[in-house]
């Protein structure tokens, strides 16, 4: 059956003079979706992260049209050429190297300006690395109830790589992050060292190409599966699962502020703090601190 039979592409509207941000596959070709297929053949320009790159995948589906390069280095002026394509009515799509555009690729920036410049943006959904490794995360993302944090690539300079470490170790939600193959092994070694020996991870590498590998284990067993890993080599996806917080751990800010918002109708300040510190076990200067938060932000409301 022919693309062009799919009547139900048709469903939402395609205006010209409107930006299409459509997601690529991240390894497998098979995971271009029908409406990306239809909407790189409808528009009248492709902007692309590297245009050496996209080439082997539009040329797969047979997709021939204009190409601009717009990457990291050249996004603010690619932009331009983009919106002078929209200010003649023309419909035009943007594709990263893989994966959904701004998802740690270029992309932002153009949207940003192409919307400041008055035209439309309209997100062609498809595949991406983070939303893949969750679907098959299991343990990983059920202390944190679905929430988590993205942390794009992890940084190579060590100052910043302790700061995310700590970060990690403290939060509550999963943390998610991409890792090169040259710096896999530092990093989960990193890991293993600063955080709970039972704190449970899952590593991804390669995701939806021919030697996928997807590992969930502890932090303790990390250098063992180091040890004894067939290839370090492609890309990776890392999920640190989220904090346990000890029934004994006083709560978060955040919570703290959910109980003083009850309270701040009908008690004062020095009256809510003494009901937080006698309640949650917090001393009576944080309790009066998250008092005077509270009030603050219901004045503001």
């Amino acid at each position: 059956m022919e693309l062009s039979s799919f009547d139900f592409l048709k469903q939402q509207d395609m205006p010209t003079g409107a930006l299409y941000m459509v997601a690529t596959p991240i390894g497998n070709l098979g995971d271009i979706t029908l409406r990306a297929l239809h909407i790189l053949n409808l528009v009248d320009g492709i902007a692309c992260e590297d245009t050496r790159h996209s080439a082997p995948l539009l040329q797969h589906f047979g997709i021939h049209k204009k190409c601009l390069a717009l990457h990291e280095h050249n996004e603010l002026a690619g932009a331009q050429s983009v919106i002078q394509h929209l200010s003649k009515h023309e419909r035009w799509a943007y594709i990263s190297d893989a994966g959904t555009p701004g998802v740690s690729d270029p992309g932002s920036r153009l949207v940003s300006a192409v919307r400041q410049a008055g035209f439309r943006v309209i997100p062609v959904p498809g595949a991406s690395a983070v939303s893949t490794a969750i679907s098959a995360s299991g343990s990983v993302m059920l202390s944190s109830e679905g929430r988590f944090q993205f942390l794009g690539f992890w940084p190579n300079k060590t100052k910043e790589c302790e700061m995310l470490i700590q970060d990690i170790r403290s939060n509550s939600k999963t943390s998610i992050f991409f890792e090169s193959p040259h710096q896999i092994s530092e990093t989960l070694l990193s890991l293993c060292k600063h955080l709970e020996s039972d704190r449970q991870i899952v590593i991804g590498r390669e995701l939806t190409k021919k030697f996928e590998q997807l590992v969930a284990l502890s932090a303790a067993d990390i250098p063992q599966w180091l040890e004894k890993a067939e290839s370090l080599k492609g890309e990776f996806i890392i999920l640190v699962a989220g904090r346990q917080a000890n029934n004994d751990e006083a709560p978060e800010h955040a919570t703290l502020l959910l109980w003083a918002n009850v309270l701040a109708p009908y008690l004062g300040s020095k009256e809510i703090a003494s009901v937080l510190a006698q309640i949650l076990g917090i001393s009576k200067k944080e309790a009066y601190q998250v008092a005077l938060d509270a009030k603050a932000e219901n004045i503001k409301e």
